[in-house]
């Protein structure tokens, strides 16, 4: 089914109409945009049974709780207005509506303010029944506001939160369109890098699937996942700790992708600047990665985030192929530190590239965008082809008019290269295990990690085991 854009006010408009629908709105923050649509269209009787915005920050607690992290744009501050608005609902109003579905959309919000210190950002979310009497589904989501003014801010969560309720009651069987819906009418205008659902509706939804359809869909250029497999956001555990994240391919993950995680989070760790208890590991990996092969493999994705997660890494999916764009996302949630770890092939491949891109006279600029004072890459070494001699950051064949500043780079550690590595494992590469273990050649399970190789060959991941053709005599 092709997605069919409908006007803000029009859905709205059907959501009113339709007796089914009902439940309450509670909004913090950039006042009362979403529920203020479904006034203005009219019929608002046969859906909506309270609005709430408890600004004040007493209020909001004697409501809701008190936070004890003091914020109140949270993930934690969404829940606690969804578990309070439902339950009363339900208490109230379950009896008198027994053929109901009840819904409670929540939103706390956080709009740019005069002097543009404050970008704008919010969390939104919906519980839901689609069923009368049915146990409820929850969506949330985080949202970045890309208008550069408080009203336009304020208009577009109006527009988010209408096509949030709309797509949730008419394309809940299509997660795919539901997620596309989202961004009727507000493209460039918004970014959605966190999409959570869960409940009884949703249970064979992967919210590791739901990441990669925000990076896909161009709601956002960068999304997460924990080891749990469930989507997180930055904000919730990044904002000023220590970062470090690691760019691979990991299709699969062998030996030397586990062994440049250690040995790059051990030298991380042991930074004078960096406090261990304060610091986080990401493994990243790029959209431009996932479609080398032409087209987006989905399948291909799900395999190699489940044996991430199975190794414990929280993953992070994005749009971000030039370095500088993950650097400046990251740098909304001040981290104290930020390392990025790659291969060295990697690396002289980004050195060359702004080089020969840049030679008009941006070449500074252009890596100024990248090493900031607090970025720091860290290099994973490789053998030099036909010797056994190490290609390192230090003896990395830099193109000739870049080498003063590339020296630079090294004097001022910018770029360093990750010590502690196993040198017994740099003869192994992730394309050639992909090969051996798609026709189960012998040995290849020694070059991954025991839990690796045994998840592969149980779920049959990357087409293992390999079927023979059969040959037409």
């Amino acid at each position: 089914m092709a997605l069919q854009v409908l006007e803000t006010e029009q859905k709205a408009l059907e959501i009113n109409l339709d007796d089914n629908i009902y439940g309450t709105f509670a909004e913090i923050g950039a006042g009362q945009e979403v529920a203020r649509y479904f006034f203005q269209v009219g019929a608002a009787a046969g859906t909506i049974a309270k609005t709430i915005s408890a600004y004040d920050k007493v209020y909001s607690d004697k409501i809701y709780g008190i936070e004890a992290s003091g914020r109140y744009v949270c993930e934690s501050r969404l829940y606690k207005m969804l578990d309070h608005e439902y339950d009363l609902m339900i208490e109230r109003l379950e009896n008198q509506r027994p053929t109901a579905n009840f819904f409670v959309f929540a939103d706390t919000i956080s709009a740019i303010n005069y002097t543009k210190t404050i970008k704008g950002d919010g969390w939104l979310g919906l519980r839901f029944q689609l069923s009368p009497n049915g146990q409820p589904n929850d969506i949330v989501l985080h949202v970045k506001m890309l208008d550069n003014d408080n009203h336009l801010q304020q208009q577009a969560i109006g527009v988010l939160g209408v096509n949030l309720i709309y797509a949730c009651y008419n394309y809940h069987e299509n997660p795919e369109m539901l997620i596309q819906s989202l961004m009727d009418g507000l493209h460039g205008r918004v970014a959605i890098d966190m999409l959570r659902i869960t409940g009884p509706n949703f249970e064979e939804v992967d919210n590791r699937w739901l990441c990669l359809m925000l990076v896909k869909h161009g709601l956002s250029n960068v999304a997460m996942f924990g080891p749990d497999g469930k989507s997180i956001h930055a904000s919730e555990f990044l904002y000023r700790k220590n970062i470090l994240v690691v760019r691979g391919s990991f299709r699969p993950p062998t030996l030397v992708n586990v062994d440049m995680i250690r040995s790059s989070r051990d030298q991380f760790f042991q930074e004078p600047e960096v406090e261990a208890e304060k610091s986080f590991v990401l493994t990243e990996i790029t959209m431009d990665n996932l479609k080398s092969d032409g087209e987006l493999d989905e399948k291909d994705f799900m395999d190699r985030a489940e044996l991430l997660c199975a190794l414990n890494q929280t993953v992070v999916i994005s749009n971000c192929e030039a370095h500088h764009k993950l650097v400046r996302y990251l740098a909304d949630y001040k981290p104290d530190n930020l390392g990025l770890v790659l291969g060295v092939r990697e690396l002289l491949e980004m050195i060359s590239a702004k080089y020969f891109e840049n030679r008009d006279g941006r070449l500074l600029a252009s890596f100024g965008e990248l090493f900031t004072r607090r970025v720091r890459m860290y290099i994973y070494p490789t053998m030099q082809e036909g010797s056994e001699e190490l290609m390192t950051a230090k003896n990395l064949p830099v193109p000739e008019g870049i080498k003063f500043l590339y020296q630079h780079l090294l004097d001022s550690k910018h770029i360093v290269d990750i010590e502690g590595f196993e040198k017994e494992h740099l003869h192994i590469f992730s394309r050639e295990v992909l090969r051996m273990l798609k026709i189960n050649e012998e040995d290849w399970e020694q070059l991954v990690p025991t839990r690796v190789a045994s998840l592969i060959k149980e779920n049959c991941l990357f087409d293992f085991p390999y079927k023979q053709k059969e040959f037409e005599y």
